[in-house]
């Protein structure tokens, strides 16, 4: 079973208030369950934490190396400004996808840039709340795909079959 940590950062949890033009109106809470629920569904386990904070973002991915086996990262405003975030992601090696509500390439200039896309396995922007359902279901199976790799890697070479 794998275990997912799911990082909000900041201003997320005022989600169902700030900005419902753009963010919509599905509260922090809400994404919080329909991640639960689709975890269960795919048989994986998912933890949900958001700060406002960038070094309390940074230490949980530095921790998750410990107890997740992938990380789905909504950095908020950090996206677009915080190596640090970029360099705990590579420090650790977890697969990590990179989540936004919005399409941040149809906004402002300043949002089209992302840290963290080049750590990054994949990015999910502009599907509101249900990208967090994508996000899961990516990343476990990208988590899938990787752990047969690698027992396909150590079960020796191929064999031909007819």
């Amino acid at each position: 079973m794998h275990s997912l940590l799911v990082l909000n950062g900041p201003n997320l949890n005022l989600l169902g208030t700030r900005q419902p033009e753009i963010y919509g109106r599905t509260t922090l809470a809400d994404i919080e369950a329909l991640c639960a629920a689709t975890a269960r569904e795919v048989g994986a386990r998912v933890s949900c934490w958001q700060s406002n904070h960038e070094g309390a973002l940074v230490e949980a991915i530095q921790q998750a190396r410990r107890s997740h086996d992938g990380i789905i990262l909504n950095a908020g405003a950090y996206t677009h400004s915080s190596i640090a975030l970029m360099d705990a992601i590579a420090a650790t090696g977890l697969p990590t996808v990179e989540l936004h509500l919005s399409n941040i390439h149809a906004r402002e200039p300043f949002r089209q840039r992302s840290f963290i896309a080049p750590v990054a396995v994949g990015q999910i922007c502009g599907f509101g709340a249900n990208g967090y359902r994508l996000a899961i279901l990516a990343l476990v199976e990208h988590l899938q795909r990787r752990a047969g790799t690698e027992s396909d890697a150590t079960d020796g070479p191929p064999t031909e079959t007819r």
